[in-house]
């Protein structure tokens, strides 16, 4: 019996300090690749909570989702895969210098748009570029356009 399709649902936060955009370098299967605070939605939590809890766990800065960038829709190439994530902009906050990061992250980093674009060949997907880009074009929606029924 086949499985149905469904697509893997995923949050991003692009937090911007001074020009410069919070990055985590992770390790995946395809070697060490740079992404936006970024992960999966856990079971009944709502997209906001997922990218302040994401953003934490793979930073330990805290982050206030404010406005939606934008909606991606991603098949990824070997097919077996299709992510539709969420990617929020917002108010950085507090940082826990002494919390561990996620597993599988090596580090949190602060990059410029220019060096984010220049090691493209490093990001885990073309969802990261179009994200920063698509910030940088002022591309903003109120969270209201999002609807949450049950637990906040």
């Amino acid at each position: 019996m086949n499985t149905p399709w469904k697509p893997n649902v995923t949050v991003a936060a692009l937090i911007e300090r001074e020009g410069r955009f919070l990055m985590v370098e992770e390790e995946t299967p395809d070697g060490l690749r740079f992404n936006q605070p970024a992960g999966h939605l856990d079971e009944g939590e709502s997209l906001i909570a997922a990218c302040a809890r994401e953003a934490l766990e793979e930073t330990a800065w805290h982050f206030t989702p404010t406005q939606l960038v934008g909606i991606y829709q991603w098949p990824r190439p070997q097919g077996d895969i299709t992510y539709l994530r969420f990617a929020f902009t917002g108010i950085l906050g507090a940082h826990e210098a002494q919390r561990p990061l996620d597993t599988g992250i090596v580090r949190a980093v602060w990059l410029t748009p220019e060096e984010i674009q220049a090691c493209q060949n490093r990001h885990r997907s073309p969802l990261i570029w179009q994200c920063v880009s698509d910030y940088l074009a002022g591309q903003r929606f109120p969270l209201s356009v999002i609807r949450h029924y049950g637990k906040p």
